[in-house]
């Protein structure tokens, strides 16, 4: 089987798995979208070891970032109708300098982690509103099971495309 092949049947195969495991069987705290951007990452990140923790790093370091902005606009609202932007300006700045950080150097997956948590926020409703616990109500918590556990369905993906494409 050829190696594009191999990885199509992995990821289709292991794609339905994952929608089934959040749609189907409800797992908590992950969300499909935020499974996918954390696979692609995965493969976008060198599809290794090195990548896989690079990956998860930035994913944590981006969402809690977010969670971090989405504290402030609230605790310390400044400049009315720039409140928002300012404390994203800032955090997002917090992002690209942590990079100097070896762990932190995946700044693509500090800005996934940080936008699924955004986006986690904006569409939550009251479910995903609160941001200063560590439950399933909290966006960055839910982002960084999704995410993560989408980097680990691209590890597993790759692998089981190599032994599917070893003759």
């Amino acid at each position: 089987m050829s190696s594009l092949v191999a990885l199509s049947v992995s990821i289709g195969g292991l794609g339905a798995v994952a929608t089934w495991l959040a749609l189907g069987l409800g797992v908590p705290g992950m969300h499909i979208w935020g499974v996918f951007i954390g696979w692609g990452c995965y493969f976008a990140s060198g599809a290794n070891a090195e990548g896989l923790k690079g990956a998860i790093c930035g994913h944590i370091s981006g969402a809690v970032l977010a969670v971090v902005a989405l504290n402030l606009t609230g605790l310390l609202p400044i400049a009315g109708a720039l409140n928002v932007p300012i404390w994203v300006g800032v955090t997002v700045a917090a992002l690209v300098l942590a990079s100097q950080v070896p762990a932190l150097a995946n700044i693509p997956a500090a800005v996934y982690g940080y936008a699924t948590t955004a986006g986690l926020f904006l569409l939550g409703g009251p479910v995903l509103q609160d941001v200063s616990s560590l439950t399933l109500s909290n966006p960055g918590v839910v982002a960084v099971i999704s995410l993560i556990i989408g980097a680990g369905f691209g590890a597993l993906s790759g692998r089981l495309a190599g032994m599917l494409g070893s003759d």
